[in-house]
């Protein structure tokens, strides 16, 4: 069969099984995304079969995940636009420092705990800063759309959605320092090693600005329900496609968030916008965790030693009471400060791309250090949409 048409059957095959996970988890009162990360994992696992490759004559677990490779980054893209829909300043205004202060906070207290735990293990202060950094990022992704599934409304909620938006900004910088200090102690360290993030965090900002004006204008002029749809494709794939152009290496996250923050703080047509680019973009979410799934290769699982277990740990504990004191400094209310930490568990591809780009500073562990990132990203994907559900539900934010 041709290529082109192989896609439109895996299309097919992956959105018929997310709404079968969908039904299968609800019995279960689990997220949907839960399930479809699990329905991923298992269509990965089958297809990947020896049986399958000998009878297709090529892995078609991995054939799918590339053919899926474009739409991962476009629903990151409209994943990332619609968490800056919920950056309109003077409702920000209403929550004060707190997500910023939790932020930081959240994202330093993941560094230094796996960052002590990894050098007691290890004595290898290198690898612990680098574990330690990668350590920082969070997945977005996860939390909110269990947010969204189940309506969640209260303060944690309204807490818990800029935050994980400003993580990204921060766990940049925590990378940028700590790959700056491991590097100062091989004799390593240059001018680029602090500039780098530094130009990607402000370079996917002002880009997102720019783009957020360009769109506030069309959808002035352009008011057809059609036009408006198609005007947000465009700008969210224009967003992504330049930013992950090799020169600029902006921030795909921060540069779509940028876009849509712009537009709800200058344009007064953004809500119908908004409103029908949430009816759009489900599929492509499911799309987005089915191939998540589909990507994970658990083989890895007992192969990440004590060093993994550790990671995968200390790192919860160092986001749950970084968060925990950032609420106490920002004066949150008591639910946020006890319990946001615990919708910041996930991690998936920031993390991932991290531990690649760390085998310049640690070369001799960078297999390592990718192999207890992926194994951490396959248990925090798993776990942590369930325990942002089950601490929703405790607090009163979603509804039995």
């Amino acid at each position: 069969m041709d290529a082109k048409y192989l896609l439109l059957i895996y299309l097919t095959v992956g959105l018929f099984l997310c709404l079968i996970a969908g039904k299968i988890v609800k019995q279960f009162k689990l997220p949907n995304v839960t399930g479809y990360i699990i329905m991923g994992l298992l269509a990965g696992l089958v297809l990947g079969t020896r049986q399958m490759e000998q009878f297709f004559g090529q892995n078609v677990a991995a054939e799918m995940v590339s053919k899926f490779d474009v739409i991962k980054d476009l629903a990151t893209g409209f994943i990332a636009f619609s968490i800056g829909t919920e950056f309109e300043f003077k409702y920000i205004r209403k929550l004060g420092k707190s997500p910023i202060v939790i932020a930081c906070f959240e994202s330093v207290g993941a560094v230094i705990a796996v960052a002590l735990g990894i050098f007691a293990v290890t004595g290898n202060i290198q690898l612990a800063l680098i574990m330690g950094a990668i350590a920082a990022a969070t997945d977005p992704a996860a939390t909110i759309l269990v947010a969204r599934q189940y309506k969640a409304n209260g303060i944690v909620t309204k807490t818990l959605i800029p935050v994980v938006a400003i993580d990204d900004a921060t766990a940049l910088m925590s990378y940028g320092i700590c790959v700056a200090l491991a590097r100062t102690l091989t004799g390593q360290v240059s001018l680029m090693t602090f500039i780098e993030p530094i130009k990607e965090i402000f370079g996917s900002l002002a880009f997102g600005i720019i783009l957020g004006i360009i769109f506030a204008i069309l959808i002035k002029y352009f008011t057809g329900r059609g036009n408006r749809l198609a005007i947000t494709i465009a700008m969210v794939s224009f967003c992504v496609a330049v930013s992950h152009i090799e020169v600029l290496s902006f921030s795909p996250l921060l540069a779509c968030m940028a876009l849509s923050i712009t537009v709800v703080n200058i344009s007064h047509n953004w809500g119908p916008v908004f409103d029908q680019m949430d009816r759009m973009t489900p599929p492509l979410f499911m799309l987005f965790f089915f191939v998540t799934g589909a990507g994970m290769d658990i083989s890895i699982l007992p192969k990440v030693g004590l060093i993994g277990v550790v990671y995968i740990i200390v790192r919860v504990i160092g986001k749950m009471l970084g968060a925990f004191i950032g609420g106490r400094v920002s004066h949150a209310a008591p639910n946020v400060q006890k319990y946001l930490g615990i919708g910041l568990i996930p991690q998936a591809g920031v993390a991932i791309g991290l531990a690649m780009m760390c085998g310049s500073v640690v070369p001799e562990y960078a297999n390592e250090i990718t192999a207890v990132v992926v194994c951490g990203t396959i248990i925090y994907e798993l776990i942590g949409p369930i325990l942002t559900k089950v601490m929703l539900v405790k607090i009163g934010e979603i509804k039995a």
